[in-house]
């Protein structure tokens, strides 16, 4: 056997250093947007610098290198660039607890996150990392705001918000818990606000519509989009009330109008309103209602409460007088306020009218026959319409078109579809994010900022101890001369919401010319990306916007693509237990993290003081809850190819994935049991061996197309399969394409390891820019197969014999088996079941 020179053990520590440098010194991974390659654009969600990466995000960035290196060995020009996502709250709030300034706090953190991800050895694309809180960035941003203002997509208007009197700034609904402000526990108030909107719903129809054209996305997140853009046809009717007025509800259930019991407005409906400012306890009704939670999840859990106004609607066909109550489950900003109440078939109407003794009727039943069956809960499905006068026998759908028209026959409704998709509120009251490229001047009004004074840079010298926003503070920052009149004016305070900056990042990281966002034809060579990687949890916000925010910048002129990612995917999480111990005085819960703690099989300690800790359920890691594993630390014990392993065994990819000290150890086992057949290659060695060139090119094509679907746990495993029959085979030809085969196609899962194998086996170049190892088609079809050979119903033995055996001599073969004739003990045969090419059957 040839000495190949592999030394006896492969060192991690010294070999991903090494073909790092290498990679980057031949720049491998830079993308040439040149190229006649066909283009592979693959990107994953790209990260906020929150300080150090844990080992669930190492998840996401593996799963599209594979992808990313696999393409390049395809012959594909890829582009997998990396950046951050690097505005927020977490940056200023570290300012006000620590006394740093934003900027070098987010500096900072992207340089240890940046050292972190290069150690993972990811084929990354460095030439075009940006920051979003790069100026340079930023102010293409501001241009790309104005340009949509003067199309019309941007408006300014006043909006109630949720304000924390404590941080001075605006919180969204999600950030609202329990009536408090989710940092300072402040008791939040509403208030009137002046506030930046993107029009969205102008692309309502075209965002819902364009789902259906994204076969490549997750069907639950296309549904999770569908519902919250929440297209729905019903009715707008009008119900005259007792002191004179007119309220109008919206429904999408004007066939159930006969089994109406009472009408419920929002709190800050005007109905409300009049009615808290000549009640005292009607007010106090709506402050707790105010108080309470703001999102439609919390309503939908809260325990639904109401206050009677004394005011009656009058039921446009009955002329029956319905009560009319303040709710707080009613949202003023979705339909009109208001709605109708059909405790019978809306268990959220249900649970009120129970609590509140309102009539409960049905009118909606399987069959006629049910028409007075007793409601124990609300009945939302179809049937037939009962109870209802002239609507009785008629389907839902018959019954809602008659409704339709007769209220608009009559003028008291008409037929309407509403969204509940709402306009973008983009305004936010704090410092670190894209300033709004907008002025305020007394004379002229708000206008947008001259192009060639972007970008308008956030300044240095802040302070951030007072509370609120340091730009409304700053001395000279928003004082300047009005671009249209030359007078005294002010720029806007309010910055951008961050999910803006993360709305055409991507089309950034395609194409980055200095004097505009980017180049439309470059772009167009690039997008849509080929394969979008991220967790379900921006499943809508971030994706919704990011579609969004594409066709907005169609719609204005600058890019000839609607749709930004051809291809989703949504990975699990990577989990582990947490460990915890609640203070006595308080109750107070202090969390450990996994290397702080030393494991037993039933119990764990905290090694500082040898005391137990509370073991916890296995979760999403957080760092929150400290469940977190360094990969700096792992990567220093066992190298980055058997973290990449592992991130890539045993689950599904779209699972999550529990971490575990054994199975990384595991996967380190299998980096050097490669190792050793690698080393095993023999130049020397002569001859063929049929199964396994059949095995070997089988499992080319298998992990081929395992890669491209993504299942890279099933490519794992054919390549574990693989390994064992070549590990088993004799010397031969056959046996060195199979050690040849393994390490490039292990080459995009385990880099390291396979550069330094090739660099040994005298490959040519860099195993990274190896192509694909070529398929022969006439081995992908088995010409031998397997055969079952029973007697008395049991399996006596099996054969592998030619596929498309003769029946004569599949019953030849199978009598001559000394197996068979031990089971025969000479009885006489009496019948032989052949099944072709899988079975032989013997009856005596």
């Amino acid at each position: 056997m040839t000495d190949t020179g592999f030394d006896a053990r492969f060192e991690p520590g010294q070999a991903d250093a090494r073909w790092q440098k290498a990679w980057d010194e031949a720049e491998c991974f830079v993308a040439d947007s040149n190229s006649a390659k066909p283009k592979s654009y693959v990107l994953e969600m790209f990260p906020y610098p929150s300080g150090r990466i844990h080992i669930g995000h190492v998840r996401n960035y593996t799963m599209g290198d594979v992808l990313a290196r696999y393409k390049k060995m395809r012959g594909h020009e890829v582009l997998h660039p990396m950046g951050w996502d690097a505005f927020g709250m977490p940056a200023e709030n570290a300012a006000m607890e620590k006394g740093v300034h934003p900027g070098g706090w987010t500096r900072d953190n992207i340089a240890n996150m940046k050292a972190q991800l290069k150690r993972i050895g990811f084929a990354l694309d460095w030439t075009r990392e940006f920051a979003t809180c790069d100026p340079e960035y930023y102010g293409h941003e501001q241009a790309l705001f104005i340009d949509m203002f003067k199309a019309g997509l941007v408006y300014r208007k006043e909006s109630e918000v949720n304000w924390d009197p404590v941080d001075q700034t605006v919180l969204a609904n999600e950030q609202v818990i329990d009536g408090k402000g989710w940092r300072s526990g402040a008791q939040i108030e509403k208030r009137k606000l002046s506030q930046w909107f993107l029009k969205i719903t102008d692309f309502a129809e075209e965002l819902l519509e364009g789902l259906g054209e994204l076969e490549n996305w997750p069907d639950k997140v296309r549904l999770m989009q569908e519902n919250w853009i929440g297209k729905s046809q019903g009715l707008q009717l009008k119900f005259a009330l007792s002191d004179g007025q007119w309220v109008e509800v919206y429904s999408t259930r004007p066939d159930t109008i006969f089994g109406a019991s009472f009408i419920a407005v929002a709190a800050d409906h005007p109905i409300a309103q009049g009615v808290a400012a000549d009640n005292s306890a009607a007010q106090a009704f709506v402050e707790k209602c105010k108080a309470g939670g703001t999102t439609a999840a919390e309503l939908e859990t809260a325990e639904k409460l109401g206050f009677d106004t004394g005011i009656t609607a009058v039921h446009p066909i009955t002329g029956a007088d319905l009560p009319v109550y303040i709710a707080n489950f009613v949202l003023m900003d979705y339909g009109t306020g208001a709605v109708m109440g059909v405790p019978g078939h809306d268990q959220r109407d249900f649970e009120f009218s129970t609590k509140y003794g309102l009539p409960i009727s049905r009118v909606v039943a399987a069959d006629k026959t049910a028409a007075d069956a007793p409601i124990t809960e609300a009945e939302a499905g179809d049937g037939v319409l009962v109870n209802s006068a002239f609507l009785n026998g008629k389907t839902v759908n018959e019954a809602k078109a008659l409704i339709v028209s007769r209220a608009e026959d009559e003028n008291w409704g008409e037929g309407k579809t509403v969204w509940r998709l709402r306009d973008w509120g983009v305004s936010r009251q704090r410092y670190w994010g894209t300033p709004i490229p907008f002025i305020h001047c007394d004379t002229c009004g708000v206008v947008p900022a001259p192009k060639e004074s972007l970008p308008i840079e956030l300044p240095e010298d802040v302070d951030f101890q007072t509370p609120g926003n340091p730009l409304v503070r700053h001395p000279t920052w928003k004082h300047v001369e009005c671009p249209s009149c030359g007078g005294q004016a002010e720029r806007e305070t309010d910055t951008l919401d961050t999910f803006t900056n993360s709305s055409w990042y991507f089309l950034r990281f395609a194409s980055q010319p200095e004097d505009r966002p980017f180049d439309p034809e470059e772009v167009a060579k690039w997008l849509p990306v080929e394969q979008y990687i991220g967790g379900i949890e921006h499943a809508i916000l971030h994706l919704l916007y990011a579609r969004f925010w594409t066709r907005a910048l169609k719609h204005t002129g600058h890019i000839d693509v609607a749709e930004p990612f051809g291809s989703l995917f949504t990975q699990g999480m990577v989990t582990h237990e947490t460990y915890s111990r609640s203070a006595p005085e308080d109750g107070r819960i202090s969390y450990f993290t996994p290397s702080e703690v030393e494991r037993s099989a039933v119990s764990a300690i905290l090694k500082s003081d040898g005391s137990a800790v509370d073991v916890g359920r296995v979760i999403k890691m957080s760092k929150s809850k400290k469940n977190v594993v360094d990969p700096d630390e792992i990567i220093a014990s066992y190298g980055a190819d058997a973290v990449r392993w592992f991130m890539l065994s045993d689950s599904p990819p779209e699972r999550d994935l529990p971490w575990s000290e054994a199975g990384i150890e595991g996967c380190s086992r299998f980096v050097h049991r490669l190792w050793r057949l690698f080393g095993q290659f023999d130049a020397d060695a002569q001859g063929r061996d049929k199964a396994l060139d059949r095995k070997t090119h089988q499992t080319i094509a298998a992990v081929a197309e395992d890669i491209e679907a993504l299942s890279f746990n099933k490519a794992v495993a054919r390549l574990y399969e693989l390994t064992g029959a070549t590990e088993k085979a004799t010397p031969s030809e056959s046996r060195n394409e199979a050690i040849r085969s393994i390490l490039l196609m292990s080459s995009p899962m385990m880099p390291h390891l396979a550069e330094e194998a090739w660099s040994k086996l005298d490959g040519d170049g860099l195993a990274a820019m190896a192509a694909w190892p070529d398929v022969d088609p006439a081995l992908l079809v088995d010409d031998e197969v397997t055969i079952a050979i029973q007697h008395k119903g049991k399996l006596r033995d099996t054969l592998t014999v030619a596929k498309g055996l003769p029946k004569d001599q599949m019953e030849e073969l199978a009598l001559a088996s000394e197996k068979v004739q031990r089971s025969l003990d000479g009885a006489e045969v009496r019948k032989i079941i052949v099944v072709p090419d899988r079975l032989v059957n013997i009856v005596t």
